[in-house]
């Protein structure tokens, strides 16, 4: 237990990055404001990720980190830097945790000045050593990221809280989403066919030959989703489907893709951001895992929906495959269908 002297009146969360890991740490946002309901809770993210928090109703500010600036001049980066420090310790916080655990965020983390610093013990880069308190997880090889995340609000005193996933999202794209779709017929299926990792990206022939399935028994329309990087992707992907569809990849912004997401019936998605957004918003996800595991990363509110490989190298977390992807024969279209099948006929029961 992490001995507090006082209710903390000013917190910050560090956690910049990624969306999907953002995602999974929103409970430890909700548990705090439950631990402490009249502290300034503030979250230090990504400027690229700061909508996924506008409005959050337990955070009192969002900080941006301008990560964008230190690939261009070094001076400027570091100048940046500074005044980024500078910025964290005249917010005088005194509990600062943080989830990252990178040797970035252990440097804003000692920045802040805060007497009480709380990190992960196996946090990387040396980042520990720039915490006052250090929390231990044994286990966590074998739990998923949202209860490694918790493991800090139990140090607070914290674990007989329920983890609950808040979300916001915005009346204004709630509301453009459902302009756009009145006329598409149901279920609404969202596919995320891009990943940042080659090996976490499942065949885009594959999305297809599911979605066409879909189409076959249950009618509906796909809503493709995914960053600027993904719109070839889910361009060729939309060349194949045989039904109705809506393509916002790389047309909205993070808060519109939020709303696009509460929106679907159903999402299935490789192992990447719009995934654990969507399970955080509490949709049905079906994912295929490849690289990754379930277990570790799975759509938490879904855990039947990763449906992993059984091929020997299955979870090895590489991002280039020495293997040739042999995953991709193992893990087909028949082998996810069941997964995807049952979601949908709950989602058209109800």
């Amino acid at each position: 237990m992490i001995p507090l002297p006082r209710p903390p009146r000013r917190v910050a969360v560090v956690k910049p990055s990624a969306l999907g890991d953002i995602a999974h740490a929103v409970p430890v946002l909700s548990a705090l404001r439950e631990l402490f309901p009249a502290s300034h809770i503030s979250w230090v993210v990504n400027k690229a990720y700061e909508p996924l928090l506008a409005g959050h109703p337990h955070l009192n500010a969002t900080i941006p980190f301008d990560r964008g600036v230190f690939k261009g001049n070094p001076l400027k980066a570091a100048t940046y830097s500074l005044r980024f420090a500078d910025h964290l310790r005249r917010k005088r916080f005194d509990l600062v945790i943080d989830l990252q655990g990178l040797l970035r965020t252990g440097l804003m983390t000692a920045a802040t000045g805060a007497s009480i610093r709380v990190g992960f013990a196996s946090s990387r880069e040396g980042s520990r050593h720039f915490y006052t308190h250090r929390v231990e997880v044994p286990d966590a090889d074998r739990i998923h990221a949202v209860d490694r995340y918790w493991r800090v609000i139990e140090a607070l005193g914290g674990g007989h809280l329920a983890k609950r996933f808040v979300l916001p999202v915005q009346p204004n794209e709630l509301a453009a989403v459902d302009a756009e779709l009145a006329s598409f017929p149901r279920p609404w299926l969202a596919l995320a066919p891009g990943a940042r990792w080659l090996t976490k990206r499942w065949p885009v022939g594959a999305f297809a030959e599911v979605a066409n399935r879909v189409y076959a028994e249950f009618g509906g329309t796909m809503l493709l989703v995914g960053a600027a990087d993904d719109i070839a992707l889910s361009a060729d992907l939309r060349s194949r489907l045989t039904g109705p569809s809506h393509d916002y990849t790389g047309k909205t912004g993070i808060a519109k893709m939020v709303a696009v997401l509460s929106r679907a019936d159903a999402v299935l998605s490789n192992d990447t951001g719009p995934l654990h957004v969507a399970a955080a918003l509490g949709v049905p996800c079906v994912a295929p895992y490849l690289c990754t595991k379930p277990v570790l990363h799975g759509p938490y509110n879904s855990p039947a929906g990763g449906v992993r490989t059984t091929v020997p190298c299955s979870g090895s977390y590489l991002r280039q495959c020495p293997h040739g992807m042999v995953c991709l024969a193992d893990l087909t279209p028949d082998k996810l269908w069941p997964a995807l099948h049952e979601v949908l006929q709950r989602c058209t029961r109800s």
